[in-house]
């Protein structure tokens, strides 16, 4: 639109008389009568305005594009969304699996120890009602005198009378005794085992092995030791069947 105001004005000027183009210069060019051209008025109004439509003509070209890059970021976001959904869900996926090995982990091992725990303590009632036995065997043979078991003279004069040597005895002895090794041997293939603080030197008092009945002082052995079995104990694969009653040393 300004290229037609122009070329209007450039028509217009060319049709001027010869006489008013050639108009001395310093009349034009005279600063105290320099007034606004009429001619140039329109053309000064026109600019004005005539910006207004290349203004409003660009905006619509700013306007397309707008919804476009909205479109496409638009189009990015649900996509970037979806990834961030599918990440979420991997990662909430593999800590179940994780968790469930875990889980199935623990359950086998807990299995194992329950039936390992089975085996090893499926006989545990009937060593707890064996032992009785084994305690009177063993009361049985602690009430044979060792005078009973071997001759006690050298001479070789002396009658039998004049010895405390009981053959039979002594034949009855080694019997039960080769029986409660056989039997105690047996038992310990199966993990049930019998222990005596006392012997030796003496074990010290252990609260998770061993039940003080007495207390008393005994001169050359230290405070807490025991010196005295009263009746022995029993494990069976490691548990106390049977802790054993025991005298223990106290000289303070």
């Amino acid at each position: 639109m300004i290229k037609r105001t122009l070329l209007r004005h450039a028509q217009a000027a060319k049709q001027r008389p010869i006489a008013q183009q050639s108009r001395p210069a310093s009349i034009i060019h005279s600063p105290s009568r320099r007034t606004p051209s009429t001619s140039l008025a329109p053309w000064i109004t026109r600019k004005y305005y005539s910006a207004a439509p290349e203004t409003a003509s660009s905006s619509p070209e700013t306007s397309n594009t707008t919804p476009a890059s909205a479109e496409a970021q638009s189009g990015e976001d649900p996509i970037r969304k979806e990834l961030e959904a599918k990440d979420r869900e991997i990662i909430d996926l593999k800590d179940r699996y994780l968790r469930s090995v875990a889980e199935f982990r623990n359950l086998q091992d807990r299995t194992k120890r329950d039936v390992q725990s089975a085996r090893d303590f499926a006989i545990q009632r009937f060593a707890t009602d064996l032992i009785e036995s084994i305690d009177n065997l063993d009361r049985a043979l602690s009430t044979v005198p060792a005078s009973k078991l071997a001759p006690q003279s050298s001479d070789p004069d002396a009658t039998p009378s004049d010895q405390t040597y009981n053959k039979d005895l002594a034949d009855l002895y080694d019997g039960l005794k080769m029986t409660e090794t056989i039997l105690m041997g047996t038992l310990k293939k199966h993990g049930l085992e019998r222990f005596d603080p006392s012997e030796g030197e003496g074990e010290m008092f252990n609260p998770n092995l061993h039940e003080a009945i007495f207390q008393t002082k005994v001169e050359g052995k230290e405070d807490g030791k025991v010196f005295m079995t009263q009746q022995k104990g029993f494990l069976l694969n490691g548990r106390v069947l049977r802790a054993a009653k025991v005298g223990v040393v106290k000289n303070s």
